[in-house]
């Protein structure tokens, strides 16, 4: 941002300084989506913040919620000390983070908060009820930090381009959650110690009463549930399980797609022009001013239907082509600065769509490819290497792999990088020729001095040297009966011989440029696709099931290889995988210790499944594919919905330690847990609903992560007040837990 506000400042000064028919103009400034993201994330930061505030007044009045939601800010400025010492910036990821951690972050507060109001109402005093509220839930607080630790410290370490980018999230929110542990424990109960000795005389507000009073009786409601469902746990354990498999079913089918990342939409677009290899300037020319016609006729037509102008600027690159490998007069690059993504009506896909079909064929080109300029972190949608020994085998195939991939809908800018050369004149010399005395050497000799020319003087002039080269005139070698023709001296006698008298004279044209990967001789294969359209994974899905097969019988001889997105998601969600698995094992182990048990903290863990299915049914009703971002929002779930749990489990061990029944025991942990569970969650969902609901193009790759985490903690949620305590009578059922006292002291 620093350097543009240099470079503007630069221009307008020598703007000043330079004639009036001296214009400058600033092209591809990608700074504006950087602007863009930055005001969609604080814009979304405050409504969160707000919404979060108002959760927190209605359940505990002015003064409590503000001191519980002061926690944010605190966090957020000590947290930025250590990000500093990390080499972490503000940037996207980073502010995704803090936007994430409005919810998060509350929950320990929102726990311990909850428990000092619980003793409060027994008619304590606001010092001993801090007090006591903070030791009650002191080992469920711990226990659900270093249970989140667990998973967000695995998450540290994912493989892959995308594990890399995302690395920025988990190391915000562990800065975060670690600062704001300290903030619940040592700052917060002392505030609220305070605000309940200065506002325990002033009324209640009507609509918190309302509130009150409604969400009393919801609580009473779902209290009779619980009980119900614990007489008929086995029928519901089992709904909620075959609910489970739905969700899972969904994934596997394909119903709920999955890509490795979401598109972001930029502001430049390019058209990337490859001609036939020897193509003049002057074709060049002519075929980006026919591309930039169709440009025009697309804008004029934006420009009659919304009033404003679609192109902010246009430049064009010759002897440049970014997909070519190569450099030449035959390539061309025409970038075009886009209005802003925020204020244009059309994607850039659309915009695209609508160029290509404006151009029509131009057959002349090679290829022409309309996109964006940029690679999404996943790699290239379509990156397919053939690998073997014959190039025309290899071109072969290749064609018929494009071909293919052609009649996906969504796949465009499909392109090769084995591509033909210039024409080239083969000789053989003819039978009897070398009787003659002519040789090949000396053939070539004679050619190369007459097309490329020779030195036949050098001289001094003073002190400057000069070199003499003969070689044929232009008018001598434009047609091909010239070289035909061409006198070949005899090296003896002095007779001119035609060239085509003395050798067989062929035309071809080989491969202008031949890629090898390890000794081999390959041809890779690049196209995109438009998410919109159609999904990376359902389209190599596809070709799996009925084109590769015979592909590969045909074509015995040459190695297939996928990189790009379908190298790069797999690699990446394995390690998610396996950090996940990491994470599990260190909370269960951890929960262990804590229960003394091998079975209750399989309870606690049993949440996790209930998140997912959150996730899946989220993803389908908000019509979004399972990406990354998505699965690290699951992920990071795996560590925040078992927190509730955790206090659920303890509370029922606790009224057993009190001679309660187990049934009585579980029903009751579940009413008393009920207001709390409810709060964490709320806050969390109402901090990220705004993100979850814009409209903002540079949200794209956010949403996803919103909505694991907001579906999730919904489904989570409702199920964990249901589940747990269903579970843990059953396993009572079964013996595999011991309900004594004495096991529980």
């Amino acid at each position: 941002m620093r350097i543009l506000e240099t470079v503007k400042q630069f221009i307008s000064d020598e703007q000043q300084r330079l004639p009036a028919q001296v214009k400058f103009n600033l092209t591809q400034d990608f700074t504006s989506i950087v602007n863009d993201r930055i005001a969609m994330l604080l814009t979304n930061a405050w409504q969160g913040l707000l919404l979060v505030f108002i959760v927190m007044w209605l359940f505990f009045g002015t003064r409590y919620a503000f001191w519980v939601v002061m926690g944010l800010p605190v966090s957020f400025l000590a947290s930025a000390f250590l990000l500093v010492q990390w080499g972490i910036s503000i940037n996207m990821l980073s502010m995704v983070a803090l936007l994430l951690a409005l919810g998060i972050l509350m929950d320990d507060a929102i726990v311990i908060s909850e428990s000092i109001g619980k003793h409060i109402s027994l008619g304590k005093t606001a010092v001993q009820a801090a007090i006591d509220g903070t030791m009650e839930v002191k080992n469920g607080v711990l226990s659900s930090y270093v249970t989140t630790l667990c998973i967000f410290v695995g998450l540290l370490f994912l493989n892959g381009d995308i594990g890399q980018l995302l690395y920025t999230i988990p190391a915000v929110l562990i800065s975060v959650i670690s600062i704001s542990l300290v903030e619940a424990f040592l700052i917060l109960p002392h505030h609220l110690q305070h605000s309940l000795q200065k506002g325990a005389d002033q009324p209640i507000p009507k609509i918190r009463q309302q509130f009150a009073d409604a969400f009393e009786k919801l609580h009473d409601k779902v209290n009779g549930w619980v009980k119900k469902l614990i007489i008929y746990r086995y029928l519901f354990i089992g709904s909620v399980v075959g609910v489970f498999i739905l969700s899972v079913s969904l994934l596997v089918s394909g119903v709920v797609k999955f890509s490795a990342f979401p598109d972001v939409e930029g502001d430049l677009l390019q058209a990337r022009i490859l001609m036939p290899v020897g193509s003049s300037l002057a074709q060049t020319q002519r075929t980006v001013e026919k591309i930039n016609n169709s440009l025009q006729t697309v804008n004029n037509a934006y420009k009659n239907e919304y009033e404003e102008s679609l192109i902010q600027g246009l430049t064009v690159h010759y002897g440049m082509n970014m997909d070519a490998f190569e450099g030449g007069a035959h390539l061309a690059t025409l970038s075009v600065d886009l209005l802003s993504g925020e204020q244009r009506q059309l994607s850039i896909n659309q915009i695209s769509q609508q160029w290509r079909t404006e151009l029509g064929d131009v057959p002349e080109a090679l290829n022409i490819s309309i996109k964006e300029p940029k690679i999404s972190p996943a790699g290239r949608a379509i990156y397919i290497r053939l690998q073997g020994d014959d190039l025309n085998t290899l071109s072969q195939a290749s064609h018929q792999l494009q071909k293919w991939l052609s009649g996906y809908p969504g796949v465009s800018n499909l392109m090769d990088d084995l591509r033909p050369g210039k024409p080239e004149f083969t000789l053989k010399l003819k039978s009897g020729a070398y009787a003659l005395g002519l040789t090949s050497q000396e053939i070539a000799a004679q050619l190369r001095a007459a097309y490329q020319g020779i030195e036949v003087l050098e001289t001094s002039i003073n002190l400057e040297t000069y070199e003499v080269i003969v070689k044929l005139d232009d008018a001598s070698k434009d047609e091909l009966s010239d070289f035909d023709n061409f006198p070949i001296i005899h090296p003896q006698t002095g007779a001119m011989i035609p060239l085509v008298n003395v050798a067989d004279i062929s035309v071809n044209r080989d491969f202008s440029r031949v890629q090898r990967i390890n000794a081999q001789r390959a041809v890779t294969i690049y196209g995109d696709i438009d998410a919109a359209l159609n999904n990376t994974q359902a389209v190599f899905n596809d070709m799996e099931a009925t084109f590769f097969t015979d592909f590969k019988q045909r074509y015995p001889d040459i190695s297939l290889s996928f990189e790009g997105e379908i190298k790069e998601g797999p690699l990446t969600r394995n390690s998610m995988r396996k950090s996940m698995l990491m994470g599990l094992v260190g909370i269960f182990i951890l929960l262990s210790l804590q229960f003394r048990s091998y079975v209750e903290p399989v309870l606690v863990m049993a949440n996790i499944p209930l998140a997912f299915i959150g996730v899946i049914f989220g993803h389908l009703v908000m019509g979004l594919d399972i990406t990354m971002p998505s699965l690290l929002g699951f992920v990071s779930l795996a560590g925040i919905v078992v927190n509730d749990s955790i206090l659920l489990v303890e509370f029922v061990k606790k009224h057993i330690r009190a001679d309660m029944s187990p049934h009585a025991a579980a029903a009751k942990a579940s009413s008393e847990r009920f207001r709390a569970v409810t709060l964490t969650s709320l806050t969390t969902v109402v901090g990220l609903t705004p993100l979850l609901f814009e409209q903002s193009p540079q949200a794209q790759i956010l949403i996803p992560l919103a909505t694991s985490i907001v579906f999730g903690i919904i489904s989570s949620t409702l199920l964990v007040l249901f589940v747990v305590p269903c579970l843990y009578t059953i396993l009572e059922d079964f013996g595999f837990i011991a309900m004594k006292k004495e096991d529980l002291s």
